[in-house]
């Protein structure tokens, strides 16, 4: 349950730094961007780092500071699908599975197990002991009680997917493998109007023993096993605690991970603090040998007891400006995904600014395995469709977006272009691999919409539907700084075509809401990996996914989608995994942009940082030292 407390006392600062703070607020994201800019890289951060003054003695607890862009939903495994969500909430549940924190390439451990899985020849059949002595937080669900995990609350929170009540947005993941009983009784009690049974034994959910379970797929996927791993998706959630606060259990996650949510105001703040209840876990991370610096971190953290802080505060700070300034400012101690617009101020030429060296700022580079890209819905009456002119209208309004522009601009160089549904570093991934999805060709836009129809049919300067009814694209974006530099570039594109585009701004979340409920006709948004594999975005085509919000629907990409993922890894999938793509690309239900590359700043006072991008929650392997952290504020 979630109380209210006091918030760590935050250090003082010059009246300076607070008033750029405050401005920062109300000053236009360009404006300020551009004042920025005219400054050298060392004498922006030379100006901020010198306001700096003694602070007052660090307060006992180790708390690690810092922020996300974007707001969040909740904390409900069974219901959340955005990243920031999932991130807070892979930190308070617990997978039986997950990955090495410092591995270069994913290695998947036993987390809540005794051993890795038992799979089957076939891939359909997985057995999983879990350890004895795990317990979940305290909370009054339990009426005061101490509540070990067992096997039977990692059948209950699958079978949660499963009950229409919490419209969960990852069935498709569980579905796609037809864990065996449950997609038929959950649509025997829809068709009934019943509520989901979850006793109901069903043949691909067994409980062989308190601590072991075993999964029966009707379907063999040699990578369903990765999503074990995903503990904001199939983390153990406690039947008691769903029972106990219903509709309300967004608000109040207790899980056996190493956290607990203790303070939550709604796309503002959320303090974590230590699970008393956590498990002995110990550090044994090791760090690659091109990273010295990091490896020595490591081997002084050898053996220590994880987690090492005590607190986690994630404040919501929209804007990149202000987000940039509590990072130099010393008002956070990891400074996730630098702003584009501040790259040539804090990695100048991809190398970290002199300023920010001598200060002792750590710096991780990496391509997200994500991508950025924007959607039309394939249900709505003026972009969706199959028909000839309706995937000519598309091809064309992609064929205006200029990527490269996008890429030098708006994402300040930090990006890639994408040429199809996958991601590098990953199988499935083909360099090799060219296609029209990144191409700006204005000339071969103009062309496609004059053969079918596409022109201005009443003299006012804009283009009409072919049946001469006005043609009007509405896109829906966000109120912030990315956001603008991006409807800059598509407003442009769309003028020279002479076709209308509206934007629609709203808050990220009401976004998310209103795209599920397929009423958005235009979106831009970015699709991550939750497993190093490209079926993540070869999903983006598959009909049953929650995941396509462009409700594609096209029964020859499913056939090709279900057919790589039942394939191991080799020459057939990858030729199947082509062959999908290139249906992808030719509906064009995506216009795919670009994949971002992004860059992490910690402060020196924190040890062991490192990027991997499928461990959400680095929390619980970094540490601070409070010493140098002193030591570097006086």
């Amino acid at each position: 349950m979630i109380h209210a407390t006091t918030a760590h006392p935050a250090r003082p600062r010059p009246f300076l730094l607070r008033q750029r703070l405050t401005a920062f607020a109300t000053v236009p994201a360009l404006a300020l961007a551009t004042a920025l800019c005219a400054l050298s890289s060392d004498s922006v951060l030379a100006q901020a780092t010198e306001t700096q003054t003694q602070a007052k003695p660090a307060a006992a607890q180790k708390v690690l500071r810092y922020a996300f862009r974007v707001a969040e939903t909740g904390f409900d495994p069974a219901q959340i699908s955005d990243t920031y969500s999932k991130t807070v909430a892979a930190g308070i549940f617990d997978g039986p599975l997950k990955y090495e924190y410092l591995s270069k390439t994913p290695k998947l451990l036993p987390n809540t197990l005794v051993a890795m899985p038992e799979i089957s020849a076939d891939f359909k059949t997985l057995t999983f002991e879990v350890k004895p002595g795990i317990f979940f937080n305290d909370d009054e669900a339990f009426k005061g009680k101490k509540r070990e995990l067992t096997a039977a609350d990692y059948i209950y929170s699958i079978k949660r997917h499963y009950d229409p009540r919490w419209k969960s947005q990852n069935l498709y993941l569980l579905e796609n493998v037809k864990i065996l009983g449950l997609s038929e009784l959950r649509q025997k009690l829809m068709k009934a109007k019943k509520p989901f049974d979850y006793d109901q034994p069903v043949e691909g959910l067994q409980e062989l023993g308190r601590y072991k379970f075993q999964v029966k797929l009707g379907v063999g996927d040699p990578r369903f096993v990765y999503q074990f791993a995903d503990h904001a998706f199939l983390g153990a959630v406690a039947r008691e605690v769903v029972e106990f606060y219903g509709d309300k259990i967004m608000e109040h996650p207790v899980g056996t991970n190493a956290w607990a949510l203790t303070e939550w105001r709604r796309s503002s703040k959320i303090v974590l603090e230590k699970n008393p209840n956590f498990r002995e876990e110990y550090y044994r991370e090791q760090a690659p040998a091109d990273k010295p610096e990091l490896a020595a971190q490591a081997k002084a953290l050898q053996g220590k007891r994880i987690p090492m802080i005590d607190r986690v505060e994630i404040a919501i700070i929209e804007e990149n400006q202000p987000r940039w300034l509590s990072f130099v400012g010393d008002e956070a101690d990891v400074l996730p995904e630098v702003p584009f617009e501040f790259a040539g101020i804090a990695f100048p030429g991809d190398k970290l600014a002199p300023t920010l060296a001598k200060k002792g700022v750590q710096m991780s580079r990496f391509i997200y395995p994500e991508i950025a890209f924007s959607y039309f819905n394939m249900e709505d009456k003026t972009v969706g469709g199959y028909t000839p002119e309706k995937i000519a209208l598309r091809r064309a309004i992609s064929l205006a977006m200029d990527v490269d522009k996008q890429i030098r601009l708006a994402r300040r160089g930090q990006a890639i272009a994408v040429q199809g549904p996958s991601i590098p570093g990953v199988f499935g991934y083909d360099p090799a691999f060219k296609s029209e999805m990144s191409e700006y060709n204005l000339a071969k836009a103009k062309a496609l919409l004059d053969l079918y129809g596409y022109t201005d049919k009443n003299g006012d300067g804009w283009r009409d539907m072919p049946d001469g009814s006005p043609l009007r694209i509405e896109y829906a974006t966000q109120p912030d700084s990315t956001s603008r530099q991006l409807i800059e570039l598509w407003n442009k594109g769309l003028d020279a075509l002479q076709v209308k585009m509206v934007f629609k701004s709203a808050k990220w979340p009401e976004n998310l809401k209103s795209a599920n409920a397929g009423k958005l006709q235009m979106w831009g948004v970015s699709w991550v990996a939750s497993t190093p594999d490209n079926d993540t975005f070869l999903a983006l085509g598959d009909s049953k996914s929650k995941g396509n919000k462009a409700r594609f629907n096209l029964p020859a990409y499913d056939a090709l989608y279900q057919k790589q993922k039942a394939l191991p890894d080799g020459p057939e999938r990858q030729a199947v995994m082509r062959e999908a793509q290139r249906l992808l690309i030719a509906y064009m239900p995506y216009k795919m942009d670009v994949h971002r590359v992004f860059t992490d700043l910690a402060q020196p006072w924190v040890k062991g940082y490192e990027r991997n991008v499928f461990v959400r929650t680095y929390w619980n392997y970094v540490d601070i030292d409070p010493v140098a952290q002193k030591a570097a504020q006086q």
